[in-house]
């Protein structure tokens, strides 16, 4: 946001040195910690922020004028007055001075440190040729960084960390040019940061894409992307905990808009497609069709619709024992059921509207199926969150018995393609709908990874079958993709596989 509080707040362009060397390293004042640490732009104090010991918000509290302050990991600046992460600066860029020299410090700390790691392995060299545990096990560090928390922001790490476990998804969005200086081909809103530079959510994520699989820090933090959503999707302004799957969808939808008017493929065949018969890597990865079958109960005539989905929204079956079957979610979604009073359906044979019943069937299947566990549900006045475990195979989800065949509109009776692997599971902890924390499971290089904000760990695949899912990310067996996935050059052309 535009912090107005900056010309008032903002007085220094270097943190206060105790010695003639800068500081490796950041500690709260208080309690000495060095996790988030926060520096007060007014007087310069280093405080811990407000998920370790929140004495960074407390001294804002004692000191009101003391309100801006940036994080020493991220150089995300933050106003408590606003109670938003500030995009502006002031006239004379005292942020943007200060975001330098906190950088420089940094890289002086980095490099002195790899002279002192060289100097150390050199002088052990033969004495450590072979290094063993008792057990000959080595310690496996994640090729992946982690991502910092934001303040409620859980929500969008986890979905990020799946989605940048899709290969074929990530992949492709690594390797496009620039768009910074792209101009769409038709209106699409664009948005500006603090520097008045043309912006687009797809370029953010593409950077922050990188900077995850670079794997040289441990965390990194996504503030230039989340700033871009707030302007895109204005509701999920602000620090309070929002649904992962909400964000998840308007996400894609905002990619494939964005795509839509920079880089269109024609593809007539995709399952999911936009204006004029263009696809992008959303559709084409994410992009399934639905069958809506409608039958009128008074004459019979049956009426059948196709919608394209990105995801399925599947509900849990009231049961006892408080555990359901996958497969079970996947039936009751394409069971026959009768239309409330309310929903009465307009027959055209009719004329009039009458009792009918509906059915869904999948009609094409995506190459990634993204299965969404709908574990909130309206009581009263509130949300609760059904804590039922559901089930869910790691390996070989069969689809068969849900897809239409398209040529003769009966159950496929077997179909090697129609065989899915898990790859990513979004998880919600906690009761409350509207708070809570959300992490992630994600199977990269023969292993799983759990993805807890800034921490990234091998676990096992029991570990991952034992969770309460609420995002499924499933790839098929046997993708099925579009000729216009393609390599992207060194100068930003695109070629298609029959020119490589």
């Amino acid at each position: 946001m535009e912090c107005i509080h900056l010309s008032e707040n903002v007085k220094i362009t270097a943190p206060p040195m105790k010695d003639e060397n800068p500081p490796c390293q950041f500690h709260c004042s208080v309690c000495k910690t060095s996790k988030s640490p926060w520096l007060c732009l007014t007087c310069g104090a280093v405080h811990c922020g407000r998920y370790v010991n929140a004495h960074a918000k407390l001294h804002y509290e004692e000191r009101q004028k003391h309100s801006v302050c940036m994080d020493c990991d991220s150089y995300a600046a933050f106003c408590y007055a606003c109670d938003e992460f500030v995009i502006n600066d002031t006239d004379s860029g005292d942020l943007d001075k200060l975001r330098k020299h906190l950088r420089s410090v940094a890289k002086f700390h980095t490099v002195k440190n790899r002279r002192r790691d060289s100097l150390d392995s050199t002088e052990n060299e033969g004495k450590k040729k072979k290094i063993k545990t008792d057990t000959g096990a080595k310690a496996i560090k994640p090729r992946t960084s982690g991502l910092r928390n934001l303040g409620n922001t859980c929500f969008m790490n986890a979905v990020l960390q799946s989605l940048s476990n899709i290969q074929q998804f990530c992949g492709y969005i690594k390797q496009l040019p620039s768009l910074e200086k792209k101009k769409p081909r038709a209106n699409v809103t664009r948005y500006r940061n603090g520097r008045d530079d043309d912006i687009l959510l797809v370029e953010e994520l593409r950077k922050t894409l990188i900077q995850l699989w670079q794997g040289n820090k441990s965390a990194i933090s996504p503030e230039s992307l989340f700033s871009v959503i707030w302007k895109v999707v204005p509701r999920f302004r602000g620090y309070q905990q929002q649904d992962a799957h909400e964000f998840m969808r308007y996400l894609l939808d905002r990619l494939h808009t964005e795509l839509l008017t920079l880089l269109p493929y024609p593809n007539p065949s995709s399952p999911y497609i936009g204006p004029k018969g263009k696809s992008t890597i959303v559709t084409a990865i994410f992009g399934g069709l639905l069958q809506n079958e409608v039958n009128c109960l008074i004459c019979g005539t049956d009426s059948k619709k196709h919608d394209p989905f990105l995801d399925l929204s599947l509900d849990i079956p009231d049961c006892k024992e408080g555990l359901v079957n996958l497969s079970e979610c996947l039936s009751h979604f394409t069971e026959v059921e009768e239309l409330e009073e309310s929903e009465l359906y307009n027959c055209g044979t009719c004329k009039r509207k009458q009792r009918s019943t509906k059915q869904f069937w999948i009609r094409r299947l995506p190459n990634v199926l993204c299965l969404h566990i709908k574990r909130f549900r309206w009581s009263s006045h509130y949300r609760v969150k059904l804590e039922t475990l559901v089930n869910f195979p790691i390996h070989g989800l069969d689809m068969n018995e849900y897809v239409l065949n398209n040529m003769h509109e009966t159950r496929n009776s077997c179909s090697g393609s129609n065989l899915y692997d898990l790859a990513a599971v979004v998880v919600h902890h906690g009761s409350g709908a509207g708070s809570g924390h959300y992490t992630a499971y994600a199977y990269h290089d023969s292993r799983w990874y759990h993805f807890n904000d800034s921490n990234v760990s091998v676990c096992e695949e029991e570990t991952v079958a034992k969770c309460k899912a609420y995002i499924l990310f499933y790839v098929r067996r046997e993708l099925k993709l579009p000729d216009f996935l393609v390599n992207i050059g060194s100068n930003g052309e695109e070629t298609t596989k029959e020119d490589q």
